[in-house]
């Protein structure tokens, strides 16, 4: 895995991902693919150090790690999700993708989708609580 200097350096998601080993390369690619799909309007950028997909607010980050993809921030407000979540779940409740294992990238559609219509709901509830403009 690429020294911190590196990845904390990284402008872009491009740049971020083209730090990392070719096989690590290829799933964060395919994550980010899978990210796109399911939130289209959503607009890249680093943040904290990692990309991230923002819409309204933050989607989701994601990262590579020695040994795991990690995905942040912790995901409710599905139980279904919520349960297929468990065995990834890491401290703080943050999600670890294990590299030795297949990555879920169907689950991480599922999230993403969530937090998409999380974000929706979030700005909607917000904009009513704005008093109107006379």
């Amino acid at each position: 895995m690429p020294k911190e200097s590196k990845a904390s350096q990284a402008l872009d998601i491009d740049n971020y991902i083209a730090i990392f080993p070719g096989n690590v390369q290829a799933i964060l690619k395919k994550i980010r693919q899978t990210i796109r799909q399911a939130a289209p309007e959503a607009k890249e950028m680093i943040s904290y150090r990692m990309p991230a997909f923002k819409q309204n607010g933050i989607l989701v980050y994601f990262a590579a790690w020695e040994n795991h993809i990690g995905l942040y921030p912790p995901i409710s407000g599905n139980k279904t999700i919520e349960k297929c979540l468990a065995r990834y779940r890491g401290p703080k409740g943050n999600l670890q993708f294990p590299l030795n294992e297949p990555i879920p990238y169907e689950l991480i559609e599922k999230i993403v989708r969530l937090r998409v219509r999380q974000d929706t709901e979030k700005t909607a509830a917000q904009r009513k609580k704005r008093p109107k403009a006379e």
